[in-house]
């Protein structure tokens, strides 16, 4: 059994005032059973949305703001130096992710099962995506999977939950959504395992304010390809 005693949830927002109040209550109430803090970054947002969660603030929500648009793998790293905890998620402010999941996901990593774990959308109940979408994403996984040898159904998913050391311990640099992966290839390419969990997933699309498009699948391939061929001692701080 691994004794982990905090999870910091990182949360990147960029202009999220319609659904940013409630992801941080949803994330205050779901049942985990271990101490957590939630650190918002708040990404250049230009809708209000930091004074909401400058209101929701307390002494488990903290805000790091930038007063311009850096991007969502800027974000996260971030939030990865501000994190404290000995485990670190990443959580979406948009409402497609379910924190209830987030206990599903602590388990193998307190049972001393893995150190590295996803919640897969495309095993649990969800909101299906539309079609070129969900070949984006099974694609960039097939390709994830071709070169590093694992079998992911879900690279691109936001929930990815670390043992904190490990992830700190990563040399991290993409800025926006190539942080995806940037730190899956990472983690792969040191020999770790990932375990995967079904989650519930409810997607946006564009219209609903969804960010990320078919045009960010290439950078994301490019990232694959870079860390796949990459030496070993480049991965590591």
């Amino acid at each position: 059994m691994a004794d982990y005693q905090l999870l910091s949830i990182i949360v990147p927002v960029f202009n999220e005032r319609n659904t940013v109040g409630e992801a941080i209550r949803r994330l205050r109430e779901a049942p985990l059973g271990i101490e957590r803090e939630i650190i918002i970054i708040d990404d250049g947002s230009q809708d209000g949305t930091a004074d909401i969660i400058k209101r929701l603030a307390d002494s488990t929500v903290r805000m790091v703001s930038y007063p311009d648009n850096r991007g969502k793998g800027a974000a996260v790293r971030r939030g990865i130096e501000e994190a404290r905890g000995d485990l670190i998620v990443v959580q979406d402010a948009d409402l497609e992710y379910d924190p209830r999941d987030l206990a599903r996901m602590l388990r193998p990593l307190q049972e001393g099962q893995a150190r590295v774990v996803y919640g897969s959308r495309f095993t649990g109940e969800r909101r299906n995506m539309f079609f070129w979408h969900w070949v984006g994403n099974r694609f960039l996984s097939l390709m994830t999977n071709v070169l590093f040898n694992t079998t992911l159904s879900d690279m691109e998913t936001c929930y990815k939950m670390f043992d904190g050391d490990l992830l700190r311990s990563l040399n991290l640099s993409a800025n926006r959504f190539d942080f995806e992966p940037e730190v899956t290839a990472k983690a792969l390419r040191l020999g770790v395992r990932i375990w995967e969990v079904p989650i519930t997933y409810a997607g946006r699309e564009v219209h609903e304010g969804k960010k990320i498009s078919w045009r960010d699948g290439f950078p994301a391939l490019l990232m694959l390809l870079r860390v796949r061929l990459s030496a070993k001692s480049a991965i590591l701080k």
